[in-house]
């Protein structure tokens, strides 16, 4: 690891970048870094850009010399040179080096706008008792060939507020990783990113939330996140559902034991298959379906696998039961929450997973 020489005043934000053979994307990255602009009344802050070439066999290491000897981004460039090791090794070496006040991520296949770290440091600066500043995303791929990902990066960019965002937190990751800005005092309070069978960016959400982190989200468009063949969503086996799911029941069985006054028993509105492979492994780790809730005429009075499935009438009142709604078809899980809304139970009374 060989870092460039840091300057000997600490900047305020750390832009933790990590890059494996992205010498054709890494240049726009930069650029944009390059480009960064205080917003109306938000000055641009001091900051350094930590770009973590995890073992490039490509360009990366001539790119990168070329922008630090060049001084495009003047002393603000602090390249380390790793053996490749992964996304989470390459991640906590760079918070090891990140000297700011404010850690901001990026990837080095995403675009920044240009107000983007103005703003958000502002937002952390402003707001003290926030923790972590994401921002809205725009979905840079194609929709057509991409409706999938599109869709998520239009769900996560409904989920503005803390409330919304910690509530929601069960049926994906919440935030966009490459658009977070957080304070450096979370890693030392709650911990770094953790290597596994499972997604790091939601592990380390679902950890910092559980401890108690607030964050939010500028309801701007700070980011173009592109969705690019090589995306590690798409290619590690760590992103795939059943590790996503496997995640998701050992949280939310943490979250259950502590905030359910039913636990370990639990209403689920869904009761199709893809609800219940879902919630499979939390049924491992002893929580219990009361019963499955459905509106399909044809399921209902069914018993799956001993449960009951039963019609939305049967479910207990308000404050009687503790729900998690599984809906996963476009849309179905937005209804099904105004329907539990209008019908007196609390938001805060049942989780979308």
């Amino acid at each position: 690891m060989n870092p460039a020489q840091p300057s000997p005043v600490s900047p305020l934000v750390s832009v933790v970048l990590p890059a494996w053979n992205a010498a054709h994307t890494l240049g726009d990255a930069l650029q944009s870094l390059l480009d960064q602009t205080p917003a109306p009344g938000a000055p641009l802050p001091d900051f350094e850009v930590i770009v973590v070439d995890d073992g490039s066999t490509d360009s990366s290491h001539t790119l990168l010399e070329h922008w630090r000897s060049g001084h495009l981004l003047g002393n603000r460039l602090r390249p380390l040179y790793l053996p490749h090791g992964g996304i989470v090794s390459a991640l906590n070496a760079g918070l090891s080096a990140a000297r700011g006040t404010f850690v901001a991520r990026m990837d080095a296949d995403d675009t920044a706008h240009p107000q983007r770290l103005s703003r958000q440091a502002a937002h952390l600066f402003n707001n003290p008792q926030t923790d972590l500043s994401a921002t809205c995303v725009t979905f840079g791929g194609d929709r057509q060939m991409a409706h999938g990902f599109a869709h998520f990066v239009d769900w996560q960019n409904s989920l503005i507020s803390h409330e919304q965002i910690s509530r929601a937190r069960f049926r994906d990751t919440p935030v966009c990783h490459p658009s977070v800005m957080f304070r450096r005092q979370c890693v030392d309070k709650w911990g770094a990113y953790r290597d596994g069978d499972f997604a790091e960016d939601w592990e380390i959400w679902l950890r910092w939330l559980h401890h108690g982190a607030a964050m939010d989200k500028l309801p701007q468009q700070m980011l173009v996140w592109n969705d690019a063949p090589s995306r590690a969503t798409r290619a590690d086996r760590r992103y795939a559902r059943e590790a996503c799911d496997r995640l998701r029941a050992i949280w939310l069985t943490s979250w259950l034991k502590e905030n359910n006054p039913f636990h370990p028993y639990v209403w689920v509105v869904g009761g199709g298959r893809v609800a219940r492979q879902r919630l499979a492994p939390l049924w491992q780790q002893g929580v219990v379906p009361a019963a499955y809730v459905d509106i399909d005429p044809h399921k209902i009075g069914n018993r799956v696998q001993g449960i009951a499935v039963v019609g939305r009438a049967a479910l207990p009142p308000p404050g009687q039961c503790c729900i998690l709604n599984a809906l996963t078809a476009h849309g179905a899980a937005e209804e099904a929450s105004r329907w539990l809304t209008e019908t007196g139970h609390h938001p805060g009374q049942f989780l979308i997973v």
